[in-house]
């Protein structure tokens, strides 16, 4: 007991510089942010209060911020079920002891190690190559080519890194489970629905929501492939809050605005997601 305490004297000495650095770099900026929501402004210095306009402004904003969300949320729910999907089942296949499995691994997982201002550009030149060469036209002639081109380059860079997380789920699987399960005349899809399914329901939980997470907050990618373009159809909401927050003049205020409801939005489908599928987890 008396090692425990003088431990615990010490705590403080070694937490105290995190939280400081914590405070400072994110606690403090984010009340600045929310009030200045509330507020007209071009600096802090001069923030004028100005009551909800700024809100009332982001939810009647049918061309700008709700168009956003409207085109994040298809990219989210198409990009967090493909992504899901095919990383699970690179990962069944990836545990069958094949051959180069741990080159297979490590090539699918390094899509993630480029930045996404990389991809972008690099994704918009291999697009714009087949483009051309079928249609005549980029990807910023339509719509559908840019919302297409954002999909297979999010699950181009994150199905390696949730593949990782699923081959670590499927490995804690006792294998005399599974066994068990063939000598009693399973088949491999009931094996599947019925105990590697919710043996790995962990592993779904964290996929979904870094998946989900990383889909709405989606900018450099954004910027890189289509800039929003035509127009502003493919503009998703990190890129609206940084279009409206610069280079709208007046509109920094607006901008706040957006970004805190953006914040809210983000945590509370964050949560949904983390209680529905929680709840199916099996100790």
């Amino acid at each position: 007991m008396q090692k425990i305490y003088k431990k615990k004297k010490y705590l403080a000495i070694f937490t105290l510089p995190t939280l400081i650095a914590y405070a400072i770099a994110f606690v403090v900026p984010f009340f600045m942010g929310l009030y200045l929501s509330f507020c007209n402004f071009k600096t802090i210095g001069n923030a004028k209060f100005i009551g909800l306009s700024n809100y009332a402004y982001v939810l009647s904003d049918s061309n700008g911020f709700l168009a956003a969300l409207g085109f994040t949320v298809k990219v989210a729910i198409v990009g967090v079920i493909s992504t899901n999907v095919i990383a699970f089942a690179l990962a069944l296949l990836l545990t069958k002891g094949l051959k180069g499995t741990n080159v297979f691994r490590t090539v699918f997982f390094m899509p993630n190690l480029i930045g996404g201002i990389i991809l972008g550009y690099i994704w918009q030149l291999l697009l714009n190559g087949i483009l051309i060469q079928l249609v005549g036209a980029d990807i910023t002639y339509s719509s559908t080519y840019g919302y297409w081109g954002i999909i297979i380059l999010y699950n181009w860079q994150k199905i390696g890194y949730l593949m990782i997380i699923y081959i670590a789920g499927l490995q804690s699987i006792s294998g005399d489970l599974l066994e068990a399960a063939k000598i009693d005349g399973a088949t491999y899809w009931q094996t599947l629905r019925k105990i590697i399914l919710p043996l790995v329901m962990t592993s779904i939980t964290i996929c979904s929501f870094l998946a989900l997470t990383d889909c709405f907050k989606m900018y450099d990618q954004n910027l890189a492939l289509t800039a929003g373009a035509p127009g502003t159809q493919t503009t998703m909401l990190a890129l609206d809050i940084v279009e409206t927050y610069y280079n709208r003049v007046g509109f920094a205020g607006v901008g706040q605005a957006k970004a805190v409801v953006f914040t809210v939005l983000v945590f509370v489908i964050a949560m949904i997601q983390l209680k529905a599928t929680r709840s199916r987890e099996v100790e």
